[in-house]
């Protein structure tokens, strides 16, 4: 249980991590402790077909405190200008904002500024969700693709359906970044720290706690639909339950591959944070999250 002697009740709360490192129950500690909602910031857990999968808040933890913009995307699309349209009257309403997860992005777009890209065209999305990464990439202004990760396909994608939507690279686009709806120096910020020797051994346990809660029967309810490349479909584990139920891998070796994948997953995230979040309040990970 952390010392909540510096966090004071009357701020926003920042809370940012990798997976598995207690984030979400540090969150509700503190909403229980000092009052205010919890309100996600994890880009997977906004998806309506996950709450196993990508370990959203149980309905038993839900009815301890109140939860928001969990589980509230019914479609197969959701941007993270979507997600600071549906934080931002959050940020007002009666109840403090303890806002947690762990996509960076939702952070940087919420204390840094999100610049206002319009709308990707339907037509213009089905296209790029056929072409492969390089593909995507051969297709990017050279200023864009030089500030992207150019391994990770979501914003490769992005940056190439903004370029054919608005004949304007992604990287013009963020140069006119408007002021953050909410400045970091208005908020108390934790970062969750969750060194791989901690980690390793809970990601572990964690899956093989989804299996026994019924992450198996998530992915079959989405298989007879199942297209890698929409936003919904990226949850962590997935693709690996996809080819067992497909009977291309033994449930075992799914298992194996997704705890792999999701240690890649949250080195990621740390890189991220580490570079991004050098300001923020450091404390230890919790025993649950």
């Amino acid at each position: 249980m952390i010392d909540l002697a510096g966090v004071p009740a009357d701020r926003p709360v920042l809370i940012a991590g990798p997976t598995g490192s207690g984030k979400s129950a540090l969150a509700l500690q503190i909403a229980e402790r000092q009052g205010g909602t919890v309100i996600n910031a994890d880009a997977l857990q906004v998806f309506a077909l996950w709450r196993v999968l990508t370990a959203r808040p149980t309905p038993e933890d839900e009815a301890r405190a109140p939860h928001a913009l969990y589980g509230h995307v019914t479609d197969n699309n959701y941007s993270t200008g979507q997600w600071l349209r549906d934080v931002v009257p959050l940020l007002s309403g009666p109840s403090r904002p303890i806002i947690v997860g762990g996509t960076g992005l939702y952070f940087s777009a919420l204390t840094e500024g999100l610049a206002a890209i319009p709308a990707t065209p339907p037509d213009i999305r089905a296209t790029a969700d056929a072409l492969t990464l390089e593909a995507l990439l051969a297709g990017l202004d050279p200023e864009s693709a030089a500030i992207l990760d150019q391994r990770n396909r979501a914003r490769v994608q992005r940056a190439w359906e903004v370029l054919q939507a608005t004949g304007r690279g992604i990287a013009a686009w963020h140069a006119e970044t408007p002021a953050p709806v909410l400045p970091p120096e208005t908020a108390t910020r934790l970062l969750v720290d969750a060194p791989p020797a901690v980690l390793t051994p809970r990601l572990a346990q964690r899956f093989a706690a989804m299996l026994a809660n019924g992450a198996l029967d998530e992915v079959r309810a989405v298989l007879p639909d199942w297209n890698p490349a929409l936003p919904a479909h990226r949850a962590i584990g997935a693709p690996e339950l996809v080819a067992h139920l497909r009977g291309e891998i033994t449930l075992s070796e799914a298992e194996e591959a997704a705890v792999v994948a999701t240690r890649r997953y949250a080195k990621r995230q740390r890189t991220w944070f580490r570079a991004r979040m050098r300001d923020w309040r450091v404390i230890p990970a919790l025993s649950t999250g």
